[in-house]
């Protein structure tokens, strides 16, 4: 792959004067945190990048990271960047990353037709065409993608809707898949199959977080198919599948400014749980299964939380109408003591997954009433964006103490 700058904005019909990068400056560095707001499509000088015969036009200030030289780099969506090649099985990913914006992962793949399907709801294009596989996120700027899409003829245009064939083709795991007392892990992306398999045999640990989609999950998921979920099930893994959709504020809390808010709470809880039904399913986890909303802190009250109390209550409602359970993850000082201040007039979600980074393994928390998710309903995240090593394997998590049942 090779990458040609543009000495001044794109203008159309205007023949770009371009000059060859040298390789040194495709070495894959610090990514920018992306912009809350978006810019102006085509105000930017732009870079062409090619690889296996296809040329993407992309704004100059994108980082490119080859993928082959910097297998390690961890392939994320809430950073303005091209990956190029296949992400490597052990990616040195961040225990936490959420936001979305727009990037692109582009991989070798076998001959396909040329396709385009487009999430709305997490914002993500997937596009397959002669030896390539394209994933390409958007935040706030969607014709920006667009027309990075169509600049490698990739026909945008007649994009359909992602379906739900998929989930449909996948058998159910057991009813126990969400179910565990224990240990738990959660991390960026779900670790290669060597990765689990170590940390089988040599953690403490016997369940792990996976985050299954959300128009703000940050990390890539390489691994994260209804094939790997099963077979760590068989070799006796459990899960607490994570779906990150819409935040409390698009520019605070723990998204840094990244993350798409909530705009439209009862819409979009409505519409974030038919989504994260559909990835649930497409991975194994069938009705019964508990699907956590993963909710960043945020500063409680007024308007705030009545937007992330309505979208939770939404997201559970149907939930409970398509046969999940709602699990929901938040801070102690934000989502749970709103929660619990408001008990009388929302519907509690099913499970309780508190964060209170007290290194303390127990899911008894002095702010949460014992008559609260007491019949083993509660996760506790108790250290948080910790690295450690099992078995040779080291992988940046989160702890976790489950009482799920």
């Amino acid at each position: 792959m090779h990458a040609v700058r543009s000495s001044q904005p794109r203008r159309t019909g205007a023949r770009a004067l371009t000059v060859l990068v040298a390789a040194a400056a495709l070495a894959a560095g610090p990514l920018v945190p992306a912009s809350s707001a978006p810019r102006q499509s085509g105000s930017e000088d732009q870079t062409q990048v090619s690889y296996r015969g296809y040329i993407f036009t992309v704004p100059d200030s994108w980082r490119i990271v080859d993928l082959k030289k910097h297998p390690d780099t961890c392939v994320r969506f809430d950073r303005h960047a091209v990956y190029l090649g296949t992400p490597g099985n052990d990616q040195n990913c961040p225990a936490r990353a959420s936001g979305r914006t727009e990037a692109l992962l582009v991989q070798p793949a076998p001959v396909a037709p040329r396709a385009v399907t487009e999430n709305p709801t997490a914002r993500t294009y997937r596009a397959t065409a002669d030896r390539i596989a394209v994933t390409a996120a958007y935040g706030y700027d969607r014709a920006r993608i667009q027309a990075v899409l169509r600049s490698a003829g990739l026909p945008v245009a007649s994009a359909r809707r992602e379906g739900d064939a998929d989930a449909a083709a996948v058998t159910a795991l057991p009813a126990d898949a969400t179910s565990f007392r224990g240990e738990g892990f959660d991390a960026c992306t779900a670790p290669s199959q060597s990765a689990m398999d170590a940390w089988r045999d040599d953690s403490p640990y016997g369940a792990i977080g996976v985050y299954i989609g959300g128009i703000n999950r940050a990390c890539a998921q390489q691994h994260l198919t209804a094939g790997w979920v099963r077979t760590q099930y068989t070799r006796g893994w459990r899960f607490f599948p994570l779906y990150v959709g819409r935040q409390p504020s698009s520019d605070g809390g723990s998204c840094g400014g990244g993350c798409s808010a909530i705009t439209s709470p009862v819409s979009q809880g409505t519409a974030g749980a038919d989504d994260a039904v559909k990835q649930a399913a497409a991975l194994g986890f069938g009705k019964g299964s508990v699907l956590y909303l993963d909710l960043e802190h945020y500063e409680p009250g007024g308007k705030v939380t009545d937007s992330v109390l309505s979208y939770l209550q939404a997201y559970t409602a149907r939930l409970h109408a398509l046969g999940y359970r709602s699990g929901a993850y938040g801070n102690t000082s934000s989502l749970v003591s709103d929660l619990i201040a408001n008990k009388s007039r929302v519907t509690l979600p099913d499970v309780i997954h508190f964060a209170r980074w007290n290194g303390v393994s127990s899911t008894s928390d002095s702010s949460i009433p014992t008559s609260l998710w007491s019949k083993h309903q509660r996760v506790h995240q108790y250290v948080g964006d910790t690295t450690e090593t099992h078995g040779g394997v080291r992988i940046s998590i989160d702890r976790d103490r489950l009482d799920v049942d």
